[in-house]
């Protein structure tokens, strides 16, 4: 890891307009434990890395593929004891697996939901006074 000497810092306004994400979201994070890597600076401050960058970069990415926050802490936490992705990856896998199911079992059911919407559409026309 890089130390705040040789990298590039970001103020939290800053970084919250590179990864889309509110300064109170980042906050959040870090206060969670996704983020933990934050320094500050004498006055308090919080500063930002290019690692921190990419690291919401990363959570983004997760959240959209639908992991939950407590699943990327879990993951967080195994990354913090074990501090490679060894056993990370094949967790990682199989929550997506997990997603990719739920999603074909969501997809079958808005499916079956269509079908009944289209059957009671031509149920409904029926009871319609018909036009002379």
């Amino acid at each position: 890891m890089s130390s705040l000497d040789d990298s590039r810092t970001y103020p939290i306004g800053e970084l919250s307009r590179m990864v889309n994400l509110t300064q109170r979201t980042i906050r959040y994070y870090e206060e969670i434990g996704l983020l933990h890597s934050v320094r500050r600076i004498e006055n308090g401050k919080r500063v930002y890395t290019d690692d921190d960058v990419r690291r919401l970069k990363f959570i983004n990415r997760l959240k959209m593929l639908g992991l939950s926050l407590a699943e990327m802490v879990d993951l967080e936490k195994i990354y913090r004891q074990q501090r490679n992705n060894r056993e990370i990856i094949p967790k990682l896998i199989e929550i997506l697996n997990e997603r990719a199911v739920q999603i074909d079992d969501r997809i079958q059911q808005l499916n079956a939901l269509k079908k009944e919407i289209r059957e009671y559409q031509v149920r409904l026309r029926g009871k319609l006074p018909q036009e002379t």
